[in-house]
């Protein structure tokens, strides 16, 4: 690996054993001097005694843990639930850096919503060859239940995590996009909360723009699209129960927004009406934030062996007597074999050139990108379409031969299940590393989108954190960890900031 020195700065022993290489830092430019938006930050971090470091650490650690913020990690002999790693050095975007980042996340979550509304009605962009039929038909998540249906104000994706690399340029690409039920925000305002605790002076100087407004945000956006008829809609959070994963953030949501947090037990429907029960009897819910899947919501429309769902959920959705947002069949939008599509869908929809481009992508059903993906495994990610989490995934540098060839026989199998990407060095942040030195690791971003009456993207998002020095995986779910991303105004502010310090 050709790595650079960091100029000036390597010599301090906080930046020991940090490195540069092809891929993006994003506190250090190409010729190893600081980027202005991170020199107050550096400044801060080396100037403060490692054993306050190490204090400061210790106090945000003792903070998730208060809270019981936790996340499960499949797949560990020592036990699944963990306490979610938190990085203490925050993530810095500029003020310009977002303002793209912005408009080109309106203009996909518009498009998608738009493409989905056409799919499961009219159908022209299937009809026009923009998009195939079949990659639309054999997808695992359209729902036919849906075709015809009305969806109030044509709202089918009301809450998306879309999930974003920069690249070596500099560039930010849209890597992902999570439709169905998206997770992390819960992380991102708790990161943030305990951030302004650990630099707080700091935090206040470099006048990061707020966040915590997201809950009422998202409040606002599930009243807009109430039943009609409904003027003061009760609203619920459905989750699966204690046993999922996300069910901190479950219970952080519903607590935020001043609403019930519901199970499928506690909903009964009569008439098509929803019910949720109380103390005082049953009362009628218009809204409902899901977290459950599409297949385990309703075993009368779906998956008969659910208990985690409502029987009848979804006759009371058609009859537009309750919203659910999101909607039934928004998987497949986030189908990662439709994502090589969505250049297209926004031309098509909006006439417009995306302004966030997407990674390039070979769809294995094409039997010369099959045939390329098969002979180069070893240097791409083959991943399969309706997997999330890092989970159904090979990434081709870090396999063995014999997992290669378990890939290519799974694609052969079933090649519309699979994708693949090149291996992207996409960029790496500084982190507080375990010996209490600063090192890079690769990151990821996860803005989060509200699409109601109008769009809303808190400034910010879930900076996702690669922990283990070489690894790719920021997933959660998979030993990942997070930190606080901090989006400032413009760059003569900035600029402004770090020499007044």
């Amino acid at each position: 690996m050709t790595t650079v020195p960091v100029r000036g700065a390597f010599e301090h022993p906080l930046l020991r054993d940090y490195f540069m290489d092809a891929a993006f830092d994003e506190m250090f430019d190409g010729d190893g001097a600081i980027r202005p938006h991170y020199q107050a930050l550096f400044t801060e971090l080396t100037t403060l005694p490692p054993e306050e470091i190490r204090r400061r650490k210790q106090s945000a650690d003792a903070s998730f843990l208060m809270q019981g913020i936790t996340f499960t990690v499949y797949g560990r002999e020592e036990g699944t639930e963990r306490i979610f790693p938190y990085d203490l050095i925050p993530r810095v975007v500029t003020g310009e850096e977002w303002d793209r980042i912005e408009r080109g996340l309106t203009q996909r979550i518009t498009a998608l919503n738009l493409f989905l509304h056409d799919v499961y009605n009219d159908q022209k962009i299937l009809a026009q060859g923009v998009v195939p039929r079949e990659v639309v038909y054999t997808c695992q998540q359209f729902r036919r239940q849906m075709r015809g249906l009305r969806v109030p104000r044509n709202v089918y994706v009301a809450i998306a995590g879309t999930d974003l690399l920069r690249l070596n340029s500099g560039e930010f690409v849209v890597l992902e996009d999570n439709l169905r039920v998206p997770s992390g925000v819960s992380y991102m305002l708790t990161n943030r909360r305990i951030m302004k605790r650990t630099l707080p002076s700091l935090f206040r100087d470099y006048g990061v723009r707020p966040i915590d407004h997201y809950p009422q945000a998202l409040l606002a956006t599930l009243r807009s699209l109430a039943p009609e008829g409904r003027p003061e809609p009760t609203i619920v959070v459905l989750t699966p129960g204690v046993y999922n994963s996300a069910y901190f953030e479950h219970t952080w949501l519903a607590r935020q927004m001043g609403v019930e947090l519901v199970e499928g037990r506690d909903l009964v429907i009569h008439d098509n009406v929803v019910y949720m029960r109380t103390t005082a009897g049953l009362k009628r819910v218009d809204v409902i934030y899901r977290r459950v899947d599409d297949d385990f919501i309703d075993p009368l429309a779906f998956r008969g062996d659910s208990i985690l769902g409502a029987a009848g959920l979804f006759n009371a959705y058609r009859a537009g007597n309750v919203t659910l947002a999101n909607a039934f069949g928004t998987g497949v939008a986030d189908d990662k074999a439709i994502y090589a599509y969505v250049p297209a869908i926004i031309k098509y929809y909006l006439d417009e050139d995306p302004i966030l481009n997407n990674v390039e992508t070979y769809l294995l059903t094409d039997e010369k990108q099959q045939a390329y993906v098969k002979q180069n495994l070893e240097k791409l990610v083959v991943k399969a379409v309706g997997e999330s989490g890092g989970y159904g995934m090979l990434v081709g540098p870090q396999s063995s031969a014999a997992e290669r060839e378990e890939f290519k026989r799974r694609i052969e199998a079933d090649p519309r299940n699979y994708i693949a990407q090149p291996t992207l060095s996409f960029s790496r942040a500084p982190c507080l590393l375990e010996d209490g030195s600063i090192g890079p690791r690769h990151v990821d971003l996860r803005p989060y989108i509200l699409f109601g009456d109008k769009v809303t993207i808190v400034p910010g998002g879930l900076t996702r954190v690669a922990l283990r020095q070489g690894s790719l995986v920021v997933n959660s779910s998979q030993g990942g960890g997070s930190k606080d991303t901090w989006v400032l105004g413009t760059s003569q502010e900035a600029h402004a900031f770090a020499s007044s310090r």
